[in-house]
């Protein structure tokens, strides 16, 4: 169980509560480029850690990112006119560029900016934020400092962008530690994503799933300089191997599920809109080649299988939503259920972990719950992320990885061994993304 108090600490990311300001040390992926398609497009609204913004691209292609609110007289810049390198206000014409500045008043005279009640363009400032657009993906830097941090090293970030999936999204009604829980949970697998027999045909949206001769997985985790890493071992048969199943934990919110194939990288992200929403993003990459269309197509209709997105509106909570939703039941399938699958829930994306996640309520009461051996990765997260954001607010100092992005070269594993084999030995290179051995990997039954 967690305290109240510290359950509180844990969950809230508005600006200034104490495990906000850590978050906001970290660049953070905020938005897909391709909901901003071309230079001067419409603009879009963006909600992150409880602050609403307006994104857009200037005439430049440059992505810039604003505090929603004009400086002026606080009318919202997402209905702003996007031309000529700068957004411009509509209400009275203030224009700014991607850095924030106000480079046009046209409604004063150039003889009376400077008075007490106008302010000469070169002072006034829209508040914004840094953008880096790399690979697919737009991220924003919300922190304190003039010069942001070097942008995190995954190698989604350093492969070239044709070899990069566009990202997945998954838009989730509860706070954002609930789904980063529910991502280094290894024993979960066999139960919520599990098939009821090994040889099972799951069919149409359940077409996945796992099957473990052992379910009962014993966790071994190790703290490391940018998180935490751990090992669910599993007998893989009966007088057999050991399955290794490791799964890094990148902070504040970042995850790398264990590997199960031999090309593809990837990093997932529980980005807070607030403290009742977040975005499960998703971003993949292949080593060797090039993303086919195919792939392409396939990674943009995850959620076909479960019916796909609602239609969204300007408003962020309505982007990325997916019809089987947790107003429907997530479009359980009991028949399924009875005959093939554990939860009967469509495997798509992680909807099946998010039917999980949104039923404990928005906010999780920690102190109600009991936890188990099962559970070790689950605490040592936690305490990391307390023990992170106190230690920033008290010594002013951050966690290493948020000025060393080599911190962030780091991958998944998954690996059968002999139950004598120490599996963090044998996979130190593995977890390296800069050893140049290949990608350890199982594929699950």
């Amino acid at each position: 169980m967690l305290p109240k108090e510290e359950n509180e600490l844990l969950c809230r990311i508005g600006p200034g509560t104490t495990m906000g300001e850590l978050l906001r040390q970290y660049w953070i992926p905020g938005l897909p480029a391709a909901e901003l398609p071309e230079p001067d497009c419409r603009p879009k609204r963006v909600r992150l850690l409880g602050e609403n913004m307006v994104a857009f691209r200037d005439s430049r292609g440059e992505a810039g990112m604003l505090a929603e609110n004009c400086p002026h007289r606080g009318a919202s810049l997402f209905f702003g006119r996007n031309e000529e390198a700068g957004l411009r206000c509509v209400y009275h014409g203030w224009k700014f560029d991607t850095a924030g500045h106000c480079v046009d008043m046209p409604n004063e005279p150039p003889d009376r900016r400077g008075t007490a009640c106008r302010a000469p363009t070169d002072k006034v400032r829209a508040r914004a934020y840094p953008c880096r657009d790399v690979n697919g993906m737009i991220w924003i830097y919300m922190g304190p400092r003039e010069t942001p941090p070097p942008l995190p090293a995954f190698e989604i970030n350093t492969l070239p962008a044709d070899h990069v999936l566009p990202p997945s999204i998954m838009l989730e009604e509860n706070n954002w530690v609930q789904g980063l829980e529910g991502d280094i949970d290894s024993s979960h697998i066999d139960w919520v994503h599990g098939r009821l027999h090994e040889n099972v045909q799951l069919g149409q949206g359940l077409n996945r799933g796992f099957y473990s001769f052992d379910k009962r997985p014993r966790m071994e985790v190790l703290s490391t300089p940018y998180g935490a890493v751990y090992s669910a071992r599993r007998q893989w048969e009966e007088n057999g191997p050991y399955w290794h199943r490791i799964t890094q934990y990148i902070m504040p919110f970042f995850t790398m599920i264990a590997a199960s194939q031999p090309d593809r990288v990837h990093v997932r992200a529980w980005v807070p809109l607030d403290d009742n929403w977040n975005m499960l993003i998703t971003m993949s990459g292949l080593l060797s080649r090039p993303v086919t269309d195919e792939e392409r197509a396939r990674a943009a209709n995850l959620f076909g299988p479960a019916g796909g997105y609602v239609e969204p509106t300007s408003d962020p909570t309505t982007r990325y939503y997916t019809k089987a939703n947790l107003h429907n039941d997530f479009n359980i399938d009991y028949e399924a259920q009875k005959t093939r699958a554990v939860s009967g829930i469509p495997f798509a994306g992680n909807l099946q972990d998010r039917a999980m996640t949104e039923t404990m309520g928005t906010i999780y009461d920690r102190s109600q719950e009991h936890l188990g051996t099962s559970d070790a990765m689950v605490i040592q997260v936690r305490r990391a992320l307390l023990a992170a954001a106190r230690a920033l607010q008290e010594d002013g100092a951050p966690p290493a990885n948020v000025d060393d992005p080599a911190l962030c070269r780091v991958r998944p594993a998954s690996i059968l061994l002999p139950e004598t084999v120490d599996w963090a030995k044998a996979t130190e290179a593995a977890r390296s993304a800069d050893s140049g051995v290949d990608i350890a990997y199982v594929a699950p039954r």
